[in-house]
């Protein structure tokens, strides 16, 4: 079955636009004049269509392999010790302590992410 995991456009300016939520609309006026949109995180991909300009399609599946997927997911974190400002890691730059960690101790993770950090480590161990 495929997933999604990476939900995002490249508008023909070269911006890119990720939704990482369900209605998490993002909205983007192009160097061209129309408006570029990304809406459903992980949960359905909504978009607004310009025959005339269009965009580049860069959401990811689960069955688009591990190296592509590793490539895209992110996942939030306020450090160590959970005082640092919020930032989103690829999984491929976390390290395995932390992918472990999540885990363990994330348990409303999503499904596919969930597999997802399963495969960096079975990657990592090789």
């Amino acid at each position: 079955m495929s997933t999604l995991v990476y939900n995002a456009i490249r508008t023909p300016d070269g911006t890119v636009l990720e939704s990482t939520h369900r209605h998490d609309y993002k909205a983007y006026l192009d160097k061209n004049g129309k408006e570029y949109m990304v809406d459903g995180g992980l949960e359905y991909i909504r978009r607004n269509v310009h025959g005339d300009a269009p965009y580049e399609e860069l959401s990811v599946y689960t069955t688009d392999g591990h190296d592509r997927v590793r490539e895209v997911v992110k996942w939030g974190t306020y450090g160590i010790n959970g005082d640092q400002p919020l930032t989103r890691v690829l999984l491929k730059d976390m390290s395995k302590e932390h992918i472990q960690a999540c885990l363990d101790n994330v348990p409303q993770m999503h499904p596919a992410y969930k597999e997802a950090f399963k495969e960096e480590l079975k990657l990592r161990s090789i």
